[in-house]
């Protein structure tokens, strides 16, 4: 099932097809094991765009950090935020589609990816070109999800801090964020984000 928390838009209402070629961000957030480079991956692939996952960014320090089973602060994911947005940023200007994975918890994360759009001002989401998508699923998915990702050794995220991320989430509806269930099988997904881009 698909929940619409936000209006709307098209590429041609938000401006990506008009002069100033500017690009647009698609991004896919949530917890650890959302699916957020699963279904990036897809959507990449059927928008014909690029795909980033934030997690490739993580300076070295954080990744031990969270190996260790140690959140991250605030001061570890703010740099790690600006990297990515600055990545995001340098294909809005060319005017490249892009889709991005990115846990994005708070708003405060979120705004600094919004930055990356050259002409966002704070508070203006309706107008923003980097949009929002909360892959959104239920705990025990998670959790299933997350311990067969860590015994396969595909991730440095380990199951313990899956709560503490959880905790963190936190989505104001006056973002105009797009949630979706997350739990459907990929191709679903990918369809019901397609809809509500065009």
């Amino acid at each position: 099932m698909f929940v619409i928390m936000a209006t709307r838009w098209t590429f041609i209402e938000l401006g990506v097809m008009d002069s100033d070629h500017t690009g647009i961000a698609v991004v896919l957030m949530g917890v650890s094991g959302a699916g957020k480079s699963t279904i990036g991956e897809l959507l990449a692939k059927a928008l014909n765009c690029r795909f980033i996952d934030a997690d490739d960014f993580h300076p070295q320090s954080n990744k031990e950090k969270m190996k260790k089973g140690v959140p991250l602060s605030d001061e570890d994911r703010s740099p790690w935020l600006e990297v990515v947005r600055d990545v995001v940023n340098a294909s809005l200007v060319s005017g490249k589609t892009v889709i991005l994975g990115c846990s994005a918890l708070q708003k405060q994360y979120r705004e600094i990816l919004r930055s990356a759009d050259p002409n966002y001002r704070a508070g203006a989401y309706d107008l923003c070109v980097v949009k929002f998508v909360l892959l959104d699923v239920g705990v025990n998915v998670l959790m299933d999800r997350v311990q067969k990702r860590a015994a396969e050794g595909k991730h440095f995220m380990p199951v313990e801090l899956l709560q503490s991320q959880i905790d963190l989430l936190q989505v104001d509806e006056s973002e105009g964020i797009f949630k979706v269930d997350a739990s459907l099988i990929p191709e679903a997904i990918v369809d019901g984000i397609k809809g509500w881009l065009f």
